[in-house]
């Protein structure tokens, strides 16, 4: 059987389809192929429309299929993995009521915030794990003061995933592990928070079905079907969030086992069997894929908002029409430390580790003398991989301690200068796998529907492609520090 994933990334979608029988993907697609529109109408707002991502993902599909390499009558189950954190509306007809609030728009914090005190902080810490912060209930509390009449019309609310399979299929539910991402999960009582409900409002009927994640939330209606080439009826068996997603797909389910990704944003994820939690929220918590009321499975989350879009911002703004490849080798010309050129990526909304506040990207010790285009390049990988090391020794106070880090060979760790800096930056080698976000959510529907009888037998042909071990500690570590110590005198201004 094959299973198709998609994969709902902010900038594009991305669709494979892969052969359950080997594990091995047999074709992949990319739609579009220039980054998808984020719409900024005031500084730190950041919202998509759900239909430009349905539209796209169509287009991923019928592309993946034009590729004439198998038969898309084939396909038996659909995984979904998409962006976190943001809140789509929809009314009684399933009629989106307003674009979504994505991961990286800002404006709810204060709405986080104030439920955090109400709340109370060892309550919320415990039962949540987080502070509500700037997460999706976070951004429906917003929409609920500032746009009522939409707020009024509201059937349902979801996470971008949750509608992907929803116009698959016209069926509309969810997961623990999703609505934990949004904070509306109570890990203590196993269902929905009541608190979260009650301070901010919410009637519990706004919250869809909770089902298992690994099962079938709908199945493929005979319209979608025809349109898009597929049987009618193949159920959409697996939806998750592209960090746990991600680590799925790099087999990482286990406690003490750790995923990093450097997409738009950066993540390390690892896995831990307690319900574990920072005190300041600068880590989050959620639900694993595989997290059960009886065999608890979270996973810790760093994320810095400001990575790889740092790394596509030079390139549009500061090159003449350069690719990565171009990039990478003119910076591998310079010396560890960029020649004391100390960049902060921190130009994509509020971020987490810095406990929700907006810093801005920055660059320091700028020399007009000295510092050429190529600096500039290896500043900013540098920069990004010392943002990782300091959200990972946040991690580590939280006793999560990675011996290995894996990591998909795909976006920044397509560099070999960017690996360099991170494994010698955090002093923790990584394993490079092929597999990517879509694949792993191929993999979890096979899963969901039973195609596998174990996760074990999904990667049962799991292959890494290399190790990267820390070879070059001592300057990388005199450049980090010096990094550091700018950024907490830039945070004590």
């Amino acid at each position: 059987m094959l299973l198709l994933g998609i994969d709902v990334g902010t900038s594009s979608i991305k669709a494979s389809v892969v052969d359950s029988a080997t594990q091995k993907t047999v074709a992949s697609a990319q739609y579009p192929d220039t980054e998808s529109k984020i719409t900024s109408l005031q500084p730190g707002w950041a919202e998509q429309s759900p239909e430009m991502w349905w539209e796209h993902v169509q287009q991923a599909i019928l592309k993946v299929n034009a590729a004439g390499k198998y038969n898309p009558q084939e396909i038996g189950a659909i995984g979904v993995a998409y962006q976190m954190h943001g809140l789509v509306v929809v009314d009684k007809d399933q009629q989106v009521l307003r674009d979504s609030i994505i991961w990286c728009d800002s404006r709810a914090v204060p709405y986080g915030n104030q439920a955090f005190e109400a709340i109370g902080a060892e309550k919320s810490l415990s039962h949540l794990l987080n502070s509500p912060g700037n997460f999706t209930a976070a951004k429906l509390a917003w929409v609920k003061e500032h746009e009522p009449e939409t707020y009024s019309k509201i059937y349902k609310i979801m996470l971008p995933g949750d509608f992907i399979a929803m116009k698959l299929t016209g069926s509309i539910t969810t997961s623990a592990s999703a609505l934990s991402e949004g904070i509306f999960w109570d890990f203590q009582n196993n269902e929905v928070s009541q608190d979260v409900l009650n301070y901010f409002g919410f009637s519990p009927d706004l919250i869809p079905e909770v089902k298992p994640l690994f099962s079938s939330h709908g199945e493929v209606t005979s319209a979608v079907a025809e349109k898009l080439n597929l049987n009618p009826g193949i159920p959409v068996a697996y939806k998750s969030g592209d960090q746990p997603n991600n680590a799925l797909s790099l087999n990482v389910l286990n406690p003490g086992e750790v995923a990093a990704t450097a997409g738009t944003s950066g993540v390390i994820y690892g896995v831990s069997d307690q319900l574990v939690y920072d005190p300041q929220s600068r880590v989050n918590t959620f639900a694993h894929v595989n997290y059960a009321a009886d065999a608890k499975r979270v996973g810790v989350l760093m994320n810095i908002n400001g990575t790889g879009i740092m790394n596509s911002w030079v390139k549009e703004n500061l090159t003449h029409n350069m690719g990565y490849p171009e990039m990478n080798a003119a910076a591998q010309k310079v010396a560890v430390g960029s020649d004391g050129l100390r960049i902060f990526p921190f130009g994509n909304g509020a971020e987490r580790v810095f406990n929700n506040r907006i810093i801005g990207a920055q660059f320091h010790h700028l020399n007009f003398n000295r510092h050429t285009q190529a600096h500039i390049f290896r500043a900013v990988q540098e920069g990004i991989a010392f943002t990782f090391r300091y959200g990972l020794d946040i991690m580590r106070e939280n006793g999560m301690n990675p011996q290995v880090i894996r990591a998909g060979k795909a976006n920044l760790f397509l560099s070999d200068l960017f690996t360099e800096a991170f494994v010698n930056a955090t002093h923790v080698p990584v394993e490079l796998y092929q597999n990517d976000g879509s694949v792993g959510a191929a993999l979890g529907a096979g899963i969901g529907a039973g195609t596998f009888t174990s996760a074990a037998e999904a990667f049962q042909q799991f292959e890494r492609l290399r190790v990267i071990e820390p070879t070059n500690l001592e300057p990388y570590e005199a450049a980090y520090q010096d990094w550091k110590a700018l950024l907490i005198k830039s945070l004590n201004n």
